[in-house]
């Protein structure tokens, strides 16, 4: 089990205890801004599991310092599954339980926790 996280650019993740945790620093209004970013990161430097097989938990929390965001949320959530999708596990279908909420938080980023189902 490791506290080490792997970074490239704004995007960071580790694996600790079988849960997969990805934070995006800072935040847009755009969804679409997140998948290639968090694609990327993973296509260029992530080194931990592969995808798996099975259902998974995935909790999605958006942290915004002032005013929230003009944001859909459920954008927010297809953007951000789609671009796990093929790391995380093989298809979005496997997600068996999401929660996706907005807070108010001490700096604005994205953190997106992805734990497999039993």
């Amino acid at each position: 089990m490791s506290d080490d996280w792997t970074h490239h650019g704004k995007v960071r993740a580790r694996e600790q205890g079988g849960v997969l945790e990805i934070v995006v620093d800072g935040l847009t209004t755009q969804a679409r801004y997140y998948k290639p970013l968090i694609y990327e990161f993973f296509r260029k430097s992530w080194r931990g599991s592969r995808p798996a097989w099975g259902e998974f938990s995935v909790e999605i929390m958006m942290d915004y310092t002032g005013d929230p965001p003009w944001m859909d949320l459920d954008n927010l959530a297809k953007a951000l599954l789609d671009a796990i999708k093929g790391y995380a596990f093989h298809d979005d279908a496997q997600v068996w339980k999401l929660v996706v909420e907005r807070r108010q938080g001490e700096r604005e980023r994205i953190t997106i926790r992805v734990e497999k189902r039993g």
